[in-house]
């Protein structure tokens, strides 16, 4: 019979209730679209004050599944509203932790891996949606370590065959300078320390690019340099108050963790300030340390793709005057350690100092690596082969049964002549 409402789908008012094995179902019977499906009813007081409850939250669905999966899809949708996302992305979330229960090695997994599996599920459903999330959010969240998760999300993506794109460091900047409690005064923040939003984070966010076209970003993990180019933006717009300030301390100030390496990115970035800093006719009158580039970094930031170019270009024909200067120094008979220095003076008898190129850090301080001699032979072939040995040389009959003769003659010359 007909009942009140609409379609979502043709928008008709044509909807009729159907029953499907005894499960009551509103049914649209101009496009055939299931309005409410699996509605069940528990007592009749739910029935009397229209309290439906869906098949989902019946015991029709949890029959299907063990316990260990119906505690995980707890977990996906619990995670899912602490990170407060939308409804889709819950949906896909549990979606993909049911596929990924399926496979054996996971449904067979230790209980800590499984956990694991919640957050990889959600942050692969974030990735998709363009939703900025990182993994160590999730870790914080699940107390989860990091070597593990990542495994974990890396055989989750190769299992289902997901297609996860990589992670926008725009939105990663937008979403994590908002979390800083630094926009309003605050009794734990004086008035001199509070800046705006939007001055400080278009700052970053030119800090941040620079920083990924000299490297500092690839293969590390951004929240450390988006800690270190937030605190060099909002150094540099009041410098006067905020240079005695450190990273430590501005991070409790805007009360969000301090990373690990944050302080070695905050060092990197300073660095390429200052190779930049001697491009600029007014700046290069200056004796600038890493202290006062800051004061600045507005004017390095305006120019930056030009200070970036100049760099590169003067530092590439540097080392390429040193390469000639040294083979022509090779030619004269001369070793690589009489050529001159980084001012190509011949006489100065000093190994040349390489030019301070914009190059990734792993090229400008490479690892240290242990070479390991491998250990000398002392191998003669004079050695005693045991027993158990001495049949894996052994090649063709004739050489066994001489093998055994020769056993047998030395155990009875061993044993001796019998006794009267």
């Amino acid at each position: 019979m007909p009942s009140g409402g609409r379609c979502p789908d043709c928008g008709s008012t044509e909807l009729v209730e159907d029953s499907h094995y005894s499960q009551s179902q509103l049914v649209c019977s101009d496009c055939g679209c299931v309005v409410t499906e699996g509605v069940l009813t528990t007592t009749f007081n739910d029935e009397g004050n229209l309290r439906e409850v869906t098949y989902s939250r019946s015991t029709g669905e949890n029959e299907q599944v063990s316990r260990s999966e119906q505690r995980g899809l707890r977990r996906v949708r619990d995670l899912c509203r602490v990170l407060q996302l939308p409804s889709t992305f819950e949906d896909t979330a549990v979606v993909y932790y049911q596929q990924a229960y399926q496979h054996p090695g996971i449904r067979a997994a230790r209980l800590q891996k499984k956990e694991v599996l919640v957050g990889c599920c959600v942050l692969v459903t974030c990735r998709q949606h363009n939703w900025p999330l990182t993994m160590g959010t999730i870790c914080a969240l699940l107390y989860a370590d990091l070597d593990m998760f990542s495994g974990t999300y890396m055989q989750i993506v190769k299992l289902l065959g997901l297609d996860v794109p990589s992670l926008c460091l725009t939105d990663l900047v937008k979403t994590y300078c908002s979390s800083f409690k630094l926009f309003q005064a605050t009794p734990s923040v004086p008035a001199k320390y509070v800046e705006d939003k939007e001055k400080m984070l278009s700052r970053t966010l030119q800090l941040v690019e620079l920083a990924d076209k000299t490297w500092l970003v690839t293969g590390r993990h951004p929240l450390p340099v988006i800690t270190a180019a937030t605190f060099l933006a909002w150094q540099s717009l009041h410098p006067a108050d905020r240079l005695t300030c450190s990273l430590a301390r501005f991070c409790k100030l805007a009360n969000v963790d301090l990373p690990y390496p944050a302080s070695s990115r905050l060092q990197e970035l300073l660095a390429v300030l200052l190779k930049m800093a001697e491009q600029l006719a007014w700046l290069q009158v200056l004796k600038l340390d890493k202290r006062s580039v800051v004061k600045h970094i507005g004017d390095l930031l305006q120019h930056r793709h030009t200070l970036l170019r100049k760099a590169f270009r003067e530092g590439t024909a540097e080392l390429e005057a040193q390469k000639e200067l040294q083979e022509q120094g090779q030619g004269q008979g001369q070793g690589p350690e009489e050529v001159g220095s980084g001012s190509l003076d011949v006489s100065a008898g000093k190994r040349p100092a390489s030019p301070a190129l914009l190059l990734p850090p792993c090229m400008l301080k490479p690892p240290k690596r242990v070479c390991s001699t491998p250990p000398v032979s002392t191998v003669t072939g004079d050695e005693n082969i045991s027993d158990s040995e001495i049949e894996q040389y052994l090649r063709t009959p004739q050489e066994v049964r001489d093998f055994q003769r020769a056993q047998a003659a030395t155990q009875a010359a061993a044993s001796g002549p019998n006794p009267p």
